[in-house]
């Protein structure tokens, strides 16, 4: 045998590991990008709303900004029966390239549109039809990326390869993370507030050209090249998809025992803690994305590890066991960020309590769409205020007419008055020193303004963010493999795209809207919390009962 008949085998592994980690890359690094589009509008809400929501009042525009960031998540399922049709169609490789082109260019029109103040209600409606687009591209993208790592895996380590998908997620976030505190750090908040947040949306125009560079180098996946030399392609991956019912239920199943509870984990664990620790604690937010990028940045491996070790135990166990952990620690875990983030407001709501004491008809719902209604009743007085200040409340009904009372601890009454009877003038005037006397009667009993930075605990709040992020990295690592492994080649695309995508898109995108919206109905700042313990706990129970572990199965069957 002569040396190079001995060498060939290894120059042919070597090819072949080559390929594979250029596949991975160019996989994972396309994917963070449109990751790092993605989330920066929800790394910038609250400037978000001062910049194209500023024509309501401050509740409503908070959550129409939050809806906005919402609306990207509602289309990401129709863009994963479009794309997923074409994928399965014309090609892994062409059509994420398509839905990257797409990202990354409704990202770069958000870093150039005029505010509301420059073009009115148009600046919205535009920011909203980008947002659409870049959740139709994302719900094509995902499954691409997915299926075509997980055709190119060996036996045995699709877990491990798909897992390298799973982190850009978390590595888009942290990516527009560092990038507005580099951003911020370097012109200062006031410019930052003013125009400089639109830099990082303007940049992604250099990572989009970097990113479709590299994916142009790369060949069509093994297991579709095979299909359609076979002659094996679906023609009707739509119809065959959903319309017929063993496959149908699959994707029922898929949502239901997998993604849905994921969904609600992975949002929790990154963009409810971020939105709870800058927008009910009150923390700075500079200082919040700090904290969270490091306990991110710790917590990113173990995406790796869970996908390899769902190589060797299965997909399900790893998964739901993430989701039941996650359910039953969330109350103690967000108490204790509570305590560590602003010791101050902790100390205040545990030794001083505030009640609202109020008639139940003279209270409202105060969501104003259009932003020309005024809320001038005297318990709409008192929870806009008490909401606004992020200070947990509890509601005790009063007789019918009588007066709302804000109630601090055990001795302090303070009176709301009725607006509604006032002159608008007059009203304006009354608010602002009723509000101005309503503070400082907080700011007696404790209750901060805004948390001190130099007394939050630092190394806890990182401690937490951790481990919620730990309990993303568990449901979230192995969850590409175990779609991929439930389809079949010629619908793949299509069917593992759709259950991903309502679960993450619908059941975990509205989470921060839905669970603001819970918080500010009962003025319970952890109420919101409900919304993913319950969805994580019916996807553990339904995930035991109905799914069917596919670590093992092949995928050119």
């Amino acid at each position: 045998m002569t040396d190079s008949a001995v060498g060939a085998p290894a120059m042919d592994q070597r090819a072949l590991d080559k390929r594979s980690r250029l596949v991975i890359l160019a996989s994972s690094v396309g994917t963070v990008i449109e990751w790092y589009d993605f989330y920066l509008y929800g790394s910038l809400a609250a400037i978000i709303t001062a910049q194209f929501f500023s024509g309501v009042n401050e509740t409503t525009g908070y959550i129409f900004a939050l809806m906005a960031f919402a609306a990207g998540f509602a289309v990401r399922p129709f863009g994963a029966v479009f794309f997923g049709r074409l994928g399965d169609l014309w090609g892994r490789k062409n059509t994420f390239l398509v839905t990257m082109l797409l990202m990354g260019l409704s990202t770069f029109v958000v870093g150039l549109l005029p505010s509301y103040a420059a073009i009115g209600i148009a600046a919205p409606i535009i920011l909203v039809v980008m947002r659409l687009i870049q959740g139709l591209a994302l719900g094509g993208e995902y499954g691409g990326a997915a299926t075509y790592v997980a055709e190119h895996a060996p036996k045995g380590k699709r877990g491990f390869f798909t897992s390298f998908i799973q982190i850009t997620a978390t590595a888009g976030l942290v990516l527009s993370l560092l990038v507005i505190l580099g951003v911020r750090l370097a012109v200062g908040e006031a410019a930052f507030a003013d125009w400089a947040w639109r830099i990082p949306f303007l940049v992604s125009i250099l990572l989009l050209g970097v990113s479709l560079w590299i994916r142009l180098k790369l060949d069509e996946s093994p297991s579709f090249q095979k299909m359609k030399a076979e002659g094996k392609g679906s023609p009707t991956p739509l119809k065959d998809s959903f319309l017929k019912w063993p496959n149908l239920k699959l994707v029922l199943i898929a949502l239901v025992g997998l993604t849905a509870g994921q969904a609600v984990v992975w949002y929790t664990g990154q963009f409810y803690a971020l939105f709870f620790l800058e927008r009910v604690m009150k923390v700075d937010a500079t200082l919040v994305y700090i904290l969270l990028a490091i306990a991110l940045i710790a917590a990113s491996p173990f995406f790796i590890f869970w996908g390899w070790l769902s190589d060797k135990v299965g997909r399900k166990p790893v998964i739901l066991a993430g989701c039941l952990l996650a359910a039953l620690t969330y109350f103690p875990l967000f108490q204790a960020l509570t305590t560590a983030a602003n010791p101050a407001l902790a100390h205040a709501t545990a030794s001083q309590p505030v009640t609202i004491y109020a008639d139940p008809a003279d209270c409202n719902v105060q969501f104003d769409p259009v932003g020309k209604t005024v809320f001038n009743q005297s318990c709409d007085l008192a929870k806009s205020y008490i909401a606004k200040a992020g200070v947990n409340y509890t509601n005790l009904a009063a007789p019918a007419g009588a007066v709302a009372e804000v109630r601090i601890g055990d001795s302090v009454v303070y009176p709301s008055f009725r607006g509604e009877a006032l002159p608008t003038a007059e009203f304006a005037a009354a608010k602002k020193t009723w509000e101005t006397g309503l503070g400082g009667a907080l700011a007696t009993a404790g209750y901060p303004a805004k948390a001190d930075s130099d007394q939050v605990n630092k190394p806890m709040v990182v401690l937490i963010l951790f481990i919620l992020g730990f309990y993303v990295t568990m449901v979230y690592g192995p969850i590409a493999a175990a779609l991929v492994e439930m389809f079949p080649t010629n619908i793949r695309y299509t069917s593992m795209s759709l259950p991903y995508h309502i679960g993450n898109g619908w059941f975990g995108g509205f989470l921060p809207t839905t669970a603001f919206a819970m918080v500010a109905a009962t003025g319970n700042i952890f109420y919101g919390l409900w919304y993913p313990i319950i969805v994580a706990l019916a996807t553990v129970v339904l995930g035991v009962l109905l799914v069917k572990e596919g670590k093992d199965v092949d995928l050119n069957a």
